[in-house]
């Protein structure tokens, strides 16, 4: 079977599947649900877990693990559909890259999503994922009304990648993979990790520049 096959089996677990957490096979089951058609049982599983071993890698507390797994999941089983054609998003779909996904990418995503709303589609992950965001860059997203009280680092996955039309990186190097027909751009912008806030806010509004740039390349006004 591959990743497209729409099997009857594949509401069933692998034979023997263990669950670290009671909450994942819930999730696996109502993905499974859901992607119904667009891919199996053993797919959607592989997904969960790798999702939660990943996040698991950089997480202090559990606190917010279960919640996190979840929108990260089933984000990157939407992009690998995206990326195999089972569903079309219709807006452009952009993906931000950095190091840590805990400044800069993050101050990307946040902003174009605040300046583009729903008519452009925005991912942002790290090749080196951190455990939280970085305070400073928080505050300073806070400073202009933007809530990111529900945003956190991801790691860099394949899946993103293929179902991006434009990927920006700043400053992970050769980490993100290449594949043909995207449009790739490297924005150099300084790492905020060890900044003041008001270079931090520096940084902040030369990334709003860029994104407002970009909107204007892809015939997105800003609000």
């Amino acid at each position: 079977m591959n990743d497209l096959d729409s099997a009857t089996a594949g509401r069933r677990a692998l034979p023997g599947l263990s669950y670290p957490e009671r909450y994942l096979r819930d999730l696996a089951l109502e993905l499974t649900e859901r992607y119904d058609g667009t891919f199996n049982a053993e797919t959607v599983e592989r997904y969960v877990l790798e999702s939660y071993t990943a996040l698991l890698r950089t997480a202090t507390v559990k606190t917010h693990l279960a919640n996190r797994v979840i929108r990260f999941a089933n984000d990157r089983l939407k992009a690998l559909a995206q990326a195999k054609g089972a569903v079309v998003s219709g807006v452009p779909e952009v993906l931000f890259v950095c190091v840590q996904n805990a400044g800069r990418s993050q101050m990307a995503a946040v902003l174009t999503q605040a300046l583009a709303g729903d008519r452009v589609h925005v991912r942002s992950a790290g090749s080196m994922p951190a455990a939280r965001l970085n305070p400073a860059v928080v505050q300073s997203l806070e400073e202009l009304g933007l809530d990111v009280t529900q945003e956190f680092p991801k790691p860099l996955t394949d899946d993103v990648v293929q179902a991006a039309d434009v990927v920006v990186s700043m400053g992970c190097g050769d980490a993100c993979p290449v594949y043909p027909g995207k449009r790739y751009l490297d924005w150099k912008l300084d790492d905020p990790e060890q900044l003041p806030l008001d270079e931090v806010r520096r940084v902040r509004d030369e990334v709003r520049a860029h994104v407002e740039a970009l909107l204007g390349e892809l015939g997105v006004a800003a609000r």
